[in-house]
């Protein structure tokens, strides 16, 4: 009898010995003479408890973790293989892993199921429905689908999704291009690297469809380059895709035609400003470009081009095989459908968590994060990436709403958490953010590639007692007219973290001060 084990193989397990605990257990199988295949899944996205492995019975799965390759002589010992749930590291069925059970998983439903790059195993589990009903249908109404369904961009600028393709789509043109932005490049983000290390397959079926909705038969997925996991399996998903039919000049028989790479991207943030990006696709600096003409309009080599981000695209096949209304009856007021928040920073139980728009930040963290790592009490949560604001505790009851963030000065963006207990110094993280812009700018404007290196040099007069209230007044100038005059949303939004740090954690200033003497004198 073979016994099926599976093991995920996304970047974080790797990081945390994912290999060396499957040599350990293919060695400790064949020294015991045990039949056993090994599957390797994608991540469920509950990374402290990875590598998490997981074994297939006859009344579902048990999965124990997290696992290390000394522990796997113990496992065997107590018939894991079997699914007994002896050993001190079985956690039972891994859906009812409170973590796990208490989200509503929309485009998550795979992950960590199924073989990521196996037609067999995507299609076992509802893929390429939504496609097979795209088919059927002409692209206005696959459009007017999505426009129904409420979708906005997950990039981070939440536009609406059908909007954008209904003018991609009302454009003549003897070219057209899909082009997934798959720059993840905000920090504590990871949805779109597991969507394509744990669910690949749905990010294909979501670009083929949206080829088919505005008339697009190429499409280019712009991956970071820090993500050599992702790009691997993408490319093993995307083979697959072509050998089975699903991609190239005939889509099953359909006589449709799309066709799909990636390309590596330029290891800049700023290329994932979707203009930026279109630049450095084409084999150009990345420079961030003017606007009008909207890429929709004249995007990739001045062809109108579909620029969405990768949890924007891999929505696309729940809508278009459960329905629009399936997806917008999650959600509040013009937020729909789920969003995957993503929890890092200093908190014991980090990684994906998939819910529909609504929870307070609060209750999220509380349900979720479990406590701090150091022990120590939470102080600040930064909320959309490096040029999201520091949230203090009096704003965590703030429901997870895109209108609802922008109300207190805030943004959603991307879905990324991060967590600073008490000992954080919120004038060094003003400090983090504005020289994050010196260093990821673009410079072909002058109020961010200049503005920003002049900011980092009030924040240091700040921080060490050097006129600080002209100093506050003078920051405060600048970041207006980066907010003002910038071109794009990296020296527009810098200054949302910076005066959020001062404004709401003002008592670090004199704190700064302080050491900054103590220096001083120790000199």
């Amino acid at each position: 009898m073979s016994h099926k084990i599976f093991i995920p193989r996304d970047t974080t397990t790797l990081a945390l010995g994912g290999e060396r605990v499957v040599k350990a257990i293919l060695k400790e199988a064949q020294e015991r003479k045990l039949d056993i295949e090994i599957v390797r899944n994608g991540s469920r996205g509950m990374f402290w408890l990875e590598p998490l492995v997981e074994v297939e019975t006859a009344h579902g799965r048990v999965a124990f973790g997290p696992v290390e390759a000394r522990d796997v002589t113990a496992l065997f010992d107590a018939e894991f293989f079997k699914g007994s749930t002896s050993h001190p590291l079985a956690l039972g069925d891994p859906e009812e892993i409170p973590y796990l059970k208490k989200q509503q998983r929309l485009t998550f439903a795979r992950a960590g199921i199924t073989d990521p790059v196996s037609i067999e195993d995507y299609k076992a589990h509802d893929g390429f429905k939504g496609l097979e009903q795209s088919l059927t249908l002409p692209g206005q109404a696959i459009v007017d689908e999505v426009k129904a369904s409420g979708l906005r961009g997950r990039g981070g600028a939440a536009f609406p999704t059908g909007i954008k393709w209904q003018t991609v789509h009302n454009c003549s043109a003897d070219q057209k291009y899909i082009v997934c932005n798959a720059d993840e490049g905000d920090s504590g983000t990871f949805a779109d690297r597991l969507v394509m290390e744990a669910d690949p397959l749905m990010l294909v079926e979501g670009m083929i469809i949206s080829g088919l909705a505005v008339g697009a038969t190429q499409g280019y997925i712009y991956l970071r380059s820090e993500y050599p996991v992702a790009h691997q399996v993408m490319n093993e998903a995307i083979a697959n895709a072509y050998a089975s039919g699903y991609l190239g000049d005939d889509i099953q028989g359909s006589g449709k035609v799309f066709d799909l790479e990636v390309r590596l991207g330029a290891a800049a943030y700023i290329c994932g400003e979707e203009t930026s990006l279109l630049e450095s696709l084409e084999g150009k600096r990345g420079l961030v470009r003017f606007k009008p003409p909207l890429p929709a309009i004249e995007g990739l080599f001045g062809k109108p081009t579909v620029v969405n981000n990768v949890l924007s695209l891999a929505a696309v096949p729940f809508i278009m095989d459960k329905g629009s209304q399936a997806y917008a009856d999650c959600g509040m007021g013009r937020s729909r459908g789920t969003l995957p928040f993503q929890l890092a920073g200093n908190l014991k139980q980090g990684g994906l968590v998939e819910l529909a728009f609504g929870p307070t930040l609060r209750e999220l963290i509380d349900d979720f994060g479990g406590e701090t790592e150091s022990g120590l009490p939470m102080r600040a949560i930064q909320v959309g990436g490096p040029l999201g604001a520091y949230l203090p505790e009096s704003q965590w009851d703030t429901p997870l709403d895109y209108e609802a963030f922008s109300a207190i000065g805030a943004v959603l963006g991307h879905g990324g958490i991060v967590v600073f207990d008490e000992s954080v110094d919120m004038t060094e993280q003003a400090r983090f953010s504005m020289e994050f812009c010196v260093a990821e700018s673009c410079g072909k404007c002058t109020p961010c590639r200049i503005g920003s290196t002049r900011g980092v040099e009030v924040i240091d007069k700040i921080r060490s007692g050097n006129n600080v209230e002209a100093n506050l007044a003078l920051l405060d100038d600048l970041c207006e007219t980066m907010i003002d005059g910038s071109l794009c949303a990296m020296g527009s939004m810098t200054p949302i973290p910076v005066k959020s740090a001062f404004q709401y954690f003002s008592e670090d200033i004199a704190l700064a001060n302080a050491s900054s003497s103590a220096q001083a004198e120790a000199k």
